[in-house]
């Protein structure tokens, strides 16, 4: 070694005192409380080190031609440790007892992991662990002191492709992980979804079990939420998939009731037998339902509660940011003389808007305007002033509606679904009804906004875009709000000497009893003005080669009759405001084509068995379903049966 290294070891051996364990260990307090304390304080991730450093530091290093420049260059170093980092600035001011350099490097390493974890925190983009980046930190870290040891003991370089190759090794040992052209992985989001579903229909044998009953389901979360994985780039969880929903997403053009000319009841019913596109030797029984729209200037008023969940779960641009975005496009939908009042509910209840009239336009932006997310999530407290709330407002005739905005993270107060329909089932009685509307992935859950929605005599949606928000609070919102018949039941007696077999394809949460039909106790689902709803059955006509099973041998066959009728068709419902029901019945019979509406329900269904892996399909494909749907469009004014073709499309793509 020669004299200048010498020297300059001397002098660096001189001007860093020996380690002091008690002020390590309190340097190490002290970032710990300076981590808890910065908590959610940033909004954008710090770089940790600055490119330009080793760029002219590689620049530096290319042009040395002697000794001394080495002598030169590992002097800068050791002063880049004195001018650059914290610990070398107190040794130069002072103030900082003796710290070891691996020991410094060890704290500054933690301190830089827990700094990019704080970022993490705050803004949460990229499902990748933080470990990686830790173990790149602590290799930097490694490679700085055995890049110090390697220029302390560097041999003579006597050749330019030597120094050139010197240099380029130390300038590869000193690129930073998080350079500032270069993203931080950040902490993912923890993915605590749950959703509300069940195991498939199973087949039934029409001798032994002829009648079907269920609830109708004009909810279309379901839909939404396959919408958002699929345009992930995943294919959604089965149990996100309740094809009922995913088929009643989509409006209808069924036969609508003929009210002005006599007709008797709100809505109408109407059935179609045609083949069923995945096994010709099967027919499918489409129910199509169509309820009336009455004229817009007929209706009563309208009081709101917005009930908005503003804990830290939905501090992220799909909650909170865009559930502001959905209210304000309702907004001018409303008129001057409907209410609106504004909830929040985080670690507790607030009133962040008395009752308003909605013709007061600003005063009601700059409170949505003003929310904030932060704290836990107390659902119950919400629920509660949400509700006191609606009934004060509510006047003669009015029609009072709480929205709960959420992503259904309910972790204080009353969270388990069980206890929340109990709740609600008690507060539908008062005449306000609660709908839900769902925000955001992650933690989304289902299985609490369909105990919300179905026991609140409202109806669940879920909102990933701003176009969602159109559709359910703008062009949907007279049916949404506004009930035309209560507790609609539906129930399918089927021939055992036409109908060999058959299944429900989905409703698995709407599912009742037999005796529940005629029970005017047992809730069911609501039917808004201008709402369609479709249900579909697969049925094995007697006879069949599709029959899948066989006749048992002690059982007397079953009487023959001279009816050709496939079934007969009940439906129960009651006028809103009433507490007795009223009948509807109707046979059918008829093996005909289906019409364009009908054949897209069909693909639809066809579809959504697809993403549950239906077993029932045989060999038909998302090739079909997307033929069958693409052929039957119809007019789509606003696209939305386009949508679903191209969603078909993805899942095809990603499940291959």
């Amino acid at each position: 070694m020669n004299d200048d290294l010498d020297d300059l070891k001397s002098q660096l051996a001189d001007a860093i005192p020996a380690p002091d364990a008690k002020r390590r260990a309190a340097n190490i307090a002290l970032a710990t409380k300076n981590f808890a304390d910065l908590q959610g304080s940033r909004n954008q991730p710090r770089p940790m080190f600055r490119k330009q450093i080793w760029t002219r530091t590689k620049t530096m290093l290319n042009t040395l031609t002697s000794r001394g420049g080495l002598t030169a260059t590992t002097a800068i170093v050791a002063c880049g440790f004195m001018f650059v980092t914290p610990q070398g600035q107190q040794l130069l001011r002072g103030t900082q007892p003796a710290i070891d350099l691996p020991t410094a490097n060890h704290e500054l390493t933690a301190v830089a992991g827990n700094t990019l974890q704080d970022d993490a925190r705050t803004e949460r983009v990229a499902p990748s662990p933080i470990a990686p980046v830790e173990a790149e930190i602590n290799d930097f870290a490694a490679r700085q002191e055995m890049l110090a040891l390697e220029a302390l003991q560097a041999p003579q370089l006597q050749t330019r492709t030597q120094r050139e190759t010197f240099a380029a090794d130390v300038s590869d040992s000193l690129v930073a992980p998080a350079a500032d052209n270069v993203q931080p992985r950040l902490l993912p989001e923890p993915n605590t979804e749950t959703f509300a579903n069940h195991t498939p229909h199973p087949l039934k044998i029409t001798s032994e079990d002829p009648v079907s009953t269920f609830s109708i389901d004009v909810d279309t979360a379901a839909y939404s939420i396959v919408r958002s994985s699929l345009t992930a780039g995943q294919m959604p969880n089965p149990d996100a998939v309740r094809i009922e929903e995913l088929i009643n997403y989509f409006p209808y053009d069924y036969t609508a009731p003929d009210t002005e000319n006599g007709g008797a009841h709100p809505f109408q019913p109407t059935v179609n037998v045609f083949e069923t596109p995945w096994n010709a030797d099967t027919q499918l029984v489409h129910i199509g339902i169509q309820g009336e729209l009455p004229a817009v200037e007929d209706r009563p008023p309208l009081n709101l509660v917005f009930l908005i969940d503003t804990s830290g779960s939905m501090n992220q641009p799909n909650k909170l940011p865009l559930l502001r975005q959905s209210f304000r496009l309702m907004l001018d939908n409303l008129r001057p003389e409907d209410e609106v009042a504004i909830v929040t509910y985080a670690g507790s209840s607030t009133i962040a808007l008395a009752p308003t009239a909605a013709g007061d336009r600003s005063t009601i932006l700059a409170a949505l305007t003003a929310l904030t997310a932060g704290g836990s999530t107390n659902g119950q407290g919400g629920l509660e002033q949400a509700y006191a709330l609606a009934e004060q407002m509510a006047e003669g005739n009015d029609v009072s509606r709480v929205i709960l905005a959420t992503d259904g993270d309910f972790n204080v107060g009353l969270s388990d679904p069980r206890g929340l329909e109990t709740y609600i089932e008690d507060k539908r009685e008062t005449g306000t009804y609660l709908s839900v509307l769902g925000f955001g992935r992650g933690n989304l859950q289902d299985a609490t906004m369909q105990a919300l929605a179905q026991n609140g005599n409202g109806t669940a949606a879920y909102i990933d875009t701003l176009s969602e928000a159109q559709k359910v609070l703008v062009d949907n919102l007279t049916g949404a709000l506004f009930p035309i018949a209560n507790d609609v039941k539906i129930q399918v007696e089927f021939n055992p000497a036409t109908v060999a077999e058959y299944r429900l394809i989905g409703y698995e949460t709407r599912a009742l009893n037999r005796e529940d039909f005629n029970n005017d106790a047992v809730d069911a689902g609501e039917l808004g003005a201008g709402h369609s709803v479709t249900a579909i059955y697969e049925v094995t006509p007697t006879g069949s080669p599709a029959q899948l099973s066989d006749p048992l041998r002690y059982q007397a066959a079953e009487t023959a009759t001279d009816s050709d009728e496939l079934g007969f068709l009940r439906l129960r419902y009651k006028t809103p405001g009433e507490g007795t029901s009223q009948l509807i019945e109707t046979p059918f019979e008829t093996l005909g084509a289906p019409d364009t509406e009908a054949a897209f329900s069909a693909a639809i269904a066809g579809f959504g068995q697809l993403l549950r892996d239906d077993t029932y399909l045989g060999n038909w494909t998302y090739e079909d379903a997307i033929s069958l749907a693409n052929a039957n469009r119809g007019p789509d004014p606003f696209g939305y049966r386009t949508e679903a073709v191209q969603l078909m499309r993805l899942a095809q793509s990603l499940s291959n």
